[in-house]
């Protein structure tokens, strides 16, 4: 496939995602274009557009609307260049910082709706600080049965809104396939259910247990199920938020004056349906 500015190329990248060539998203888009874009993301889970320059904050939401109506529950910074946008940095005078690093998590889980869809665009990037992606449906086939098992019975709590419970598995209301609902850092704690009966909530040493073994299934094997994504300026990723786990690495917090100035945008699409469990092998 060509768009006016070229071919339409994607690449796979290893473990989850693709990397996609010949598409200037500044430029109008064809409708044809769109629709394969959206049919790409559910594909590979994770596009990551090179070399795009910047991308203003109004283009950015244009684009992100392709895929719903923008969810903005977010703090707005006095530098972000559109109300729908998340402008977030290593510099509290240039955007919200720590963003991302309190745990492996999708993004939304406090909602009744998780977002759908993340997209985010690397403006001015520093000399290190990567962020990792893992993919849900390939970390949840990889638990040994036991565990499995266990997942399947837990429901998340998460600690930001009243009455905001999902269960940890469930599938994926587009692709069907299963998936996590997760927040490493925003979960007060979890319930145990066995079938339709709710058995107990777990206390805080018996969550972190849990948020702990969550976070070294991610990691196991040196991280045999994550991509680490090096960013360039002008990279611009559009995600399938509730297929993919994600978390900035340390370094995107690091001084200014050591690694230089990180800015990235962020936009997210609103939900459109609840996490709803059904019976899962064990």
């Amino acid at each position: 496939m060509s768009c006016a500015n070229g071919p339409y190329s994607v690449t796979p990248l290893p473990l989850v995602g693709a990397e996609v060539r010949g598409i200037d998203l500044k430029q109008n888009t064809p409708t044809s274009v769109v629709e394969r874009i959206k049919q790409d993301v559910y594909l590979h889970r994770l596009l990551v557009f090179k070399y795009q320059g910047v991308i203003s904050g109004e283009r950015q939401v244009e684009i992100s609307k392709w895929f719903g109506d923008l969810e903005s529950t977010f703090y707005k910074h006095p530098r972000s260049p559109h109300l729908d946008v998340f402008r977030v940095s290593n510099d509290a005078s240039e955007g919200c910082t720590n963003v991302g690093r309190t745990g492996w998590h999708i993004d939304g889980s406090f909602m009744h709706e998780p977002f759908s869809h993340s997209i985010y665009h690397m403006v001015n990037v520093p000399k290190s600080g990567n962020t990792g992606f893992t993919p849900l449906n390939e970390l949840v086939q990889q638990l040994n049965p036991e565990r499995r098992a266990r997942w399947n019975r837990l429901w998340m709590v998460s600690d930001r809104r009243d009455l905001v419970v999902h269960p940890l598995m469930y599938h994926h209301p587009h692709t069907g396939k299963e998936t996590l609902c997760f927040h490493l850092g925003m979960t007060q704690a979890f319930i145990w259910d066995s079938g339709s009966i709710v058995e107990r909530l777990t206390d805080w040493p018996e969550t972190k247990e849990i948020l702990a073994e969550i976070d070294s299934e991610v990691i196991r094997d040196n991280g045999k199920y994550t991509y680490s994504h090096k960013w360039e300026e002008g990279d611009f990723i559009i995600s399938d938020n509730l297929a993919v786990g994600h978390e900035a690495s340390q370094e995107t917090q690091y001084p200014v004056e050591d690694v230089g100035l990180r800015v990235l945008h962020r936009t997210t699409i609103k939900g459109t349906s609840k996490p709803q469990k059904r019976l899962l092998e064990s």
